[in-house]
């Protein structure tokens, strides 16, 4: 009985720590092809008629040639009013598009978008996409259950979302696990996690690495790893378009922060 418990903890190990590695499908740019850098909210917009994630680069590439008329995926008209953003977001979660469904939960978690804060909707909204696959959304119902927020408590519920949203790719939940692994005193499972989510361009997996090799926690080599893949991840997200357009979005989180 005790080989068969081993056995089978070995084997959630393997698919826990060998699936995820890479980028899911939505964390590219539907238009240049190239991974978006993270924090993925600072470098794209989110378009409420197709609900994709379209990189600032492209952005910026189409806005200099004066054609910036329409949606760069789907090409509906370009829309300012919130009015017709959520009139266009509800038909596709009406469509039960599950990006939507997340979206939408967010806008009524944040009270964003002309939405009241609404917790139970928003759960309801997240839960309804986590079933459909979203990541975005399996990561929210794990904190949500981790501090009971419209939800009773489960550890149990958060640690298996986690999980799920991790193996298909999600990078801060595969960093959340590292931190609680590194908080119960497993060091090289934190290691495991951070340098998977370190390896897609997380910085800081890296720098809890690098605080992890400060206090003697990490080896030399596990950091040097660390670095060199998480440099290879961020040059890969690189583009002239997106070096252009940085400068401005810079202007623009620092104009919302003031």
């Amino acid at each position: 009985k005790k080989a068969c418990k081993k056995r089978a903890a070995e084997l959630k190990d393997e698919r826990l720590y060998g699936q995820g590695q890479e980028r899911p499908e939505d964390d590219f740019c539907p238009i240049c092809s190239l991974p978006i850098p993270h924090p993925m909210d600072m470098h794209s917009s989110l378009s409420a008629c197709c609900v994709k994630k379209v990189c600032h680069g492209c952005i910026r590439a189409v806005g200099k040639r004066g054609m910036l008329e329409t949606c760069l995926f789907c090409r509906t008209p370009l829309f300012e009013d919130v009015a017709t953003a959520n009139a266009y977001l509800q038909k596709r979660v009406d469509a039960k598009d599950p990006a939507a469904l997340s979206s939408r939960g967010n806008q009524y978690y944040y009270g964003s978008y002309g939405f009241e804060h609404d917790l139970p909707r928003a759960t309801e909204l997240w839960t309804e996409a986590a079933k459909l696959g979203n990541i975005e959304a399996q990561y929210a119902l794990a904190f949500n259950f981790f501090d009971g927020r419209g939800v009773p408590h489960d550890e149990e519920k958060a640690l298996w979302y986690l999980e799920k949203a991790a193996m298909q790719g999600q990078v801060d939940a595969r960093h959340k696990l590292g931190w609680l692994e590194h908080d119960n005193g497993n060091r090289g499972r934190a290691v495991r996690h951070y340098l998977i989510s370190a390896k897609m361009g997380l910085e800081k997996s890296l720098f809890a690495i690098k605080d992890m090799f400060a206090a003697g926690r990490a080896s030399k080599e596990e950091y040097a790893e660390a670095l060199r893949e998480y440099q290879n991840a961020v040059e890969e997200t690189k583009s002239p378009e997106r070096c252009e357009a940085l400068p401005h979005i810079r202007n623009l989180h620092t104009k919302e922060n003031i």
